[in-house]
């Protein structure tokens, strides 16, 4: 679609550039690193200033950091069980990193780092080498007994040791393209239909009326965006706790 011979660039809102360092450069310091240092700098102070009361009835800031830390290690104590709690720094860290990456990119000129899926990766793998190392750690040679569940007929391994080695190494392709797919997918909503608005506005007087319907869907789409951002981020957490359940008790 174009709108006097300028098509609509929903996908350049990814695209990288450097902050600081020589323009162009093929290694800087990027809009998504910059990105990432707030999100990390208001985590910290989330953490910080929210707790420093320590009130017995609590604010509104100590609300929310209570409730995120109640809400990751209930989710700990539910999957994995109490030997869950030595790995509640990683998941916690890993959970508010990723939905406050998700938020950020909801504000206007913000940049959403969780939709390159090179970072989305990059985290996957370190869950994915986590789990390996804890599941190795824990078991020695009786983690390689995953692969072929005890008590089946030996005639099957053929089949299912494949399968279960395929269906492991795809762990980190699954948890990284979900959260990357979703964040983009999303955004480019919102910038497609926030240009249909603009375009709508430019053609007169009947223009104002007709943007009101795409208007209406971008607001809309704003609201589902936050819950999607929640939801990315638990669903990257919780399948975090599912893989560490299965390192811990190998089943």
């Amino acid at each position: 679609m174009a709108v006097e011979g300028k098509a609509i660039d929903a996908l350049g809102q990814f695209e990288l550039g450097t902050v600081l360092g020589p323009v162009g450069a093929a290694v800087g310091f990027t809009q998504s690193n910059l990105h990432m240092l707030v999100a990390g700098a208001l985590i910290v102070a989330l953490m910080l200033y929210g707790m420093a009361p320590r009130a017995m009835v609590p604010g509104r800031l100590q609300s929310v950091a209570e409730g995120a830390y109640g809400f990751i290690d209930d989710m700990l104590l539910a999957q994995v069980g109490p030997e869950g709690r030595r790995f509640f720094p990683f998941v916690f860290t890993l959970f508010m990193f990723v939905l406050f990456g998700n938020m950020l990119g909801l504000f206007p000129y913000a940049f959403t780092y969780t939709s390159h899926i090179s970072l989305t990766f990059t985290l996957a793998m370190v869950v994915f080498v986590l789990i390996t190392v804890v599941a190795i750690s824990l078991h020695g040679k009786h983690f390689f007994g995953y692969f072929f569940p005890e008590g089946a007929p030996l005639w099957l391994a053929p089949i299912i040791i494949p399968v279960e080695i395929v269906s492991y190494l795809s762990r980190p392709v699954s948890l990284s393209i979900r959260l990357f797919a979703n964040m983009v997918a999303g955004h480019v909503m919102l910038k497609v239909f926030a240009t249909f608005v603009v375009m709508l506005g430019a053609l007169g007087t009947v223009g104002p009326v007709l943007s009101i319907m795409p208007l209406a869907i971008n607001v809309a789409l704003v609201g589902f965006e936050v819950l999607v951002a929640f939801l990315q981020a638990y669903v990257f957490a919780i399948l975090t706790c599912i893989y560490l359940h299965d390192a811990v008790h190998l089943h």
